[in-house]
C-alpha cells in the first residue's frame, strides 16, 4: 500500500441503520482515493444488501483480510462477520448490536497496531451494543478505555463552530456537581492543545458558557459562574489559555457571538449540542479530543426511520473523513515543527 496515503479505517456501525448508505454514497466519489485509502470494517454481504436496496450498481468494495492488502485506488472492506448475519432495516436488534461491536473492536485493534492511521466510527445504537465487552455510554468512553487516556473531550466540529462540553453523557440531575474548577480547567487545556496541534490555530480564542440562565445574573439565579466558572477562566488565562466568559448561552448563540471564537466550552451536553446541531446538523462531526489516535464520527445517529429510502445525507460522514485526514496532517506538521523549533 502507498504509505503516503492516509489509511482510513471505517467501523460500519449499526447494520440496520443508515451507515452503509452514507458510506457507499460517500465512497462513490473517486476523488477520495487521491488522498486516502478507505478500509471499511464490516460485512460484504451486508454492504451488498444495502447497495441493492439503494439501487447502486456502479460501486463495489474490494474484499481484503488485512489493511496491508488494501487497493489504494478502491474502497476496501475487511469482513468481520459471518454470512449468517441478518439485516432488518430500521430495527434495533441484538444481532445488529453485536455486529457493531465486532467491527469496532477489529478496527480499534488495527488502529492500536498502526495498521490504519485514523478511525471513522459510523453511528451505533447505544442500547443494543451493550454487553459484557461493551459497557460504555458511547464510542468516546470506549476509546478512552481502550487507549488508557486519562482525559478526553467530545468536541463537535463544523465549518462555522467547534463546541466541547465539560459534562458529556450523564443525567442532567448530576451536571451541577460535576461543574468544578478541576473539570473546567482540564477541558480548557484539552481544547486549547487540540486547537493548536490538531487544527493548526496558533493562538486559539475560547468562549466559556455559564451554567445557569443568563450566566447566573450576578448571583440572582445561581452562583456557579461567580465562584467556579469565573475563577476557572482566570486560572486558565494565567496558563496562557485565551478563555473568555462566562457567557449566557441563549444570547451567545442567538447574537452569533460564536463566530468570534475558535471554540466554545459548554457546561453540559444539550447546552452545547442543541445549538450546534441546529446550526450544523447536516455537516457536523464528532471528534474525540485527548486520545493518542484520531477518531471522528458523523454528528447524527442511526436514523432508523429513513433506512433504505436513499435519502440520507452523506455530508456529515464525508466531513468526518476529511476532518480525520486534516487532523492527521496537522499533527504530523506540528510534530515536525516542534522537532525543528
Amino acid at each position: 500500500m502507498d504509505r503516503h496515503k492516509i489509511r482510513v479505517g471505517i467501523s460500519h456501525g449499526d447494520i440496520n441503520g443508515i451507515s452503509y448508505e452514507i458510506i457507499i454514497k460517500a465512497l462513490l466519489d473517486n476523488r477520495i482515493f487521491d488522498f486516502c485509502t478507505p478500509i471499511v470494517y464490516g460485512s460484504s454481504k451486508v454492504a451488498a444488501y444495502h447497495r441493492k436496496a439503494l439501487n447502486v450498481s456502479n460501486f463495489s468494495l474490494n474484499s481484503i483480510s488485512k489493511p496491508e492488502e488494501a487497493n489504494i485506488k478502491r474502497a476496501n472492506i475487511i469482513n468481520c462477520l459471518d454470512d449468517n448475519v441478518k439485516v432488518e432495516f430500521g430495527k434495533s436488534t441484538e444481532i445488529a448490536g453485536n455486529a457493531s461491536f465486532i467491527a469496532l473492536e477489529r478496527a480499534t485493534q488495527d488502529l492500536k497496531d498502526n495498521k490504519i492511521d485514523v478511525l471513522i466510527t459510523a453511528p451505533i445504537n447505544k442500547n443494543n451494543i451493550q454487553s459484557k465487552e461493551f459497557h460504555f455510554p458511547g464510542h468516546t468512553e470506549y476509546l478512552k478505555d481502550k487507549f488508557n487516556s486519562d482525559d478526553v473531550l467530545m468536541m463537535m466540529v463544523s465549518d462555522v463552530l467547534r463546541v466541547g462540553v465539560v459534562t458529556g453523557h450523564i443525567p442532567i440531575s448530576e451536571v451541577a456537581e460535576q461543574i468544578t474548577e478541576e473539570n473546567i480547567l482540564k477541558n480548557l487545556r484539552l481544547m486549547n492543545k487540540s486547537l493548536i496541534e490538531d487544527f493548526a490555530i496558533r493562538k486559539p480564542k475560547i468562549a466559556v458558557l455559564g451554567l445557569n440562565p443568563h450566566a447566573g445574573d450576578h448571583g440572582v439565579i445561581g452562583n456557579e459562574e461567580k465562584y467556579i466558572i469565573g475563577p476557572s477562566i482566570e486560572k486558565a488565562r494565567k496558563e496562557n489559555i485565551l478563555a473568555i466568559g462566562p457567557y449566557s448561552a441563549d444570547g451567545f448563540f442567538g447574537s452569533n457571538s460564536f463566530k468570534q471564537f475558535d471554540a466554545i466550552l459548554a457546561m453540559y451536553h444539550d447546552q452545547g449540542l442543541a445549538p450546534f446541531k441546529a446550526i450544523s446538523f447536516d455537516s457536523g462531526v464528532n471528534y474525540t479530543v485527548g486520545l493518542p489516535i484520531i477518531r471522528t464520527s458523523p454528528a447524527h445517529g442511526t436514523a432508523y426511520d429513513i433506512v433504505g429510502k436513499n435519502i440520507a445525507s452523506t455530508n456529515s460522514f464525508r466531513q468526518a473523513l476529511y476532518l480525520a485526514c486534516d487532523i492527521y496532517k496537522n499533527r504530523k506538521e506540528f510534530k515536525n515543527a516542534s522537532k525543528n523549533s
